[in-house]
C-alpha cells in the first residue's frame, strides 16, 4: 500500500502553501514534517533530499520531489486536474503562472522590511485590480462557464481560489468590482480546502524563530 505523501516544509504558507492546496482539493490525505530547527533543514540538504539545497519538499510515489511548479504539475497530472488536452494546459499554465506571480508578492510581504511595506503593499493592490484580476473576471464572463478551462475543475481554479483569499484577507474591498469572481469561487468552495491552512507569519512570529529565520528567507 501506497503510504501518504510527506511534505517537508516550515509552519508557514510560503511556497508549500499551494501544494497543500492542491492535494485537499484531489482529496488526497498527507503528512507534513515542519522544518523546526536550521538543524533539520541542514540534515536534508546533508542526507541528499533536496536536490536544490532548498525546500518545499514532497515524498510522493516513491519519489523525493522539489521545486514548487514540478510538485504541482505533478500532483495536477496525476489526479486529472490539468486539462484534457495540450492546448488546454498551456491555457491553464498561462493562467496559473500569472497567479504565481501574484502569489509571490504575498509570500515576499512578510519578509519585507516593515519601512518597506506599505510601498509593497501600494503596488501589491494596484497589480491585483489592474493586472491580474481583469484577466480571470474576463475570462469567466466570455465563455460563461463557472471553471476557468474547458468547464472542469483544474489546478488553475484552485491556485485562483487560494490568491482570492489572499486578497480577501488583506483587503476585501479589492474583489468589489469582480462580482462574478466573487460568486463563482467563493459559493462553488464554501468550505474551502485550504480553511486548516497555517496562518500568515506577521513580524513577531518572525523575531521570535531567531536563526531559522535567516534560513527560511534564503528559501526565496
Amino acid at each position: 500500500m501506497v503510504g501518504k505523501p510527506i511534505l517537508h516544509y516550515f509552519n508557514a504558507r510560503g511556497r508549500m502553501e499551494s501544494i497543500r492546496w492542491l492535494l485537499a482539493a484531489a482529496g488526497v490525505e498527507f503528512e507534513e514534517k515542519f522544518i523546526a530547527t536550521p538543524e533539520e533543514l541542514e540534515k536534508l540538504k546533508t542526507d541528499g533530499n533536496l536536490m536544490f539545497q532548498q525546500v518545499p519538499m514532497v515524498e510522493i510515489d516513491g519519489m523525493k520531489l522539489v521545486q514548487s511548479r514540478a510538485i504541482l504539475n505533478y500532483i495536477a497530472s496525476k489526479y486529472d486536474l490539468y486539462g484534457k488536452d495540450m492546448k488546454e494546459r498551456v491555457l491553464i499554465d498561462m493562467y496559473t503562472e500569472g497567479m504565481a506571480d501574484l502569489n509571490e508578492m504575498f509570500i515576499l510581504l512578510p519578509l519585507s522590511p516593515p519601512d518597506e511595506k506599505d510601498a509593497k503593499i501600494a503596488l501589491l493592490k494596484d497589480r491585483t485590480v489592474n493586472r491580474y484580476l481583469p484577466v480571470f473576471e474576463n475570462a469567466l464572463k466570455s465563455h460563461g462557464q463557472d471553471y476557468l478551462v474547458g468547464n472542469r475543475l483544474s489546478k488553475a481554479d484552485i491556485h485562483l481560489l487560494e490568491v482570492l483569499l489572499y486578497i480577501e484577507e488583506l483587503d476585501p474591498s479589492l474583489l468589489a468590482t469582480f462580482p462574478l469572481l466573487k460568486v463563482i469561487y467563493f459559493k462553488k468552495f464554501p468550505s474551502r480546502p485550504g480553511s486548516q491552512r497555517s496562518p500568515p507569519i506577521d513580524q513577531k512570529t518572525l523575531k521570535k524563530q531567531g536563526r531559522l529565520q535567516v534560513f527560511i528567507k534564503l528559501q526565496y
